[in-house]
């Protein structure tokens, strides 16, 4: 799981004027999550896909379902992409009143903790989940 976090890819992705979240919508903890994003971003900035979804495999043929379930991807505008926790950073840029803590990603340490966590919260996701009060969908 933690070779999927934390990675750059440049990707023949179809650029457009919206940043592409694919997160796992069976899991309680993202839809959490896109929700969470959805109230503090500038509406129609983001859009939402889960990975499950048949359009998310129409658009996106070369990710495979087992990348997308690992780790959130994030589709930027000129086709970059960003994988698990090197998308949080730039998910925060993008969010009102959310800027600064970006920031804090560039601060000593953050490069080796901030992977690991990713790994281990995507790991174990569904009981989060669960705990949270959000089960599967």
């Amino acid at each position: 799981m933690a070779a999927m976090t934390s990675k750059v890819e440049e990707r023949t992705a179809p650029a457009g004027a919206r940043v592409v979240l694919i997160y796992d919508g069976a899991c309680g903890l993202c839809r959490g999550g896109v929700s969470w994003i959805s109230r503090r971003a500038v509406r129609g900035y983001f859009e939402f896909l889960p990975c499950q979804a048949a359009e998310r495999r129409a658009r996106y043929p070369w990710m495979r379902d087992e990348t997308c379930l690992e780790a959130m991807q994030l589709i930027l505008p000129d086709g970059r992409l960003l994988v698990g926790d090197a998308a949080i950073p730039e998910i925060l840029r993008r969010l009102r009143g959310w800027r600064w803590v970006a920031g804090l990603f560039r601060l000593p340490g953050i490069e080796i903790l901030a992977p690991r966590l990713y790994a281990w919260v995507a790991r174990h996701r569904y009981q989060i989940s669960c705990l949270i009060g959000r089960p599967r969908a």
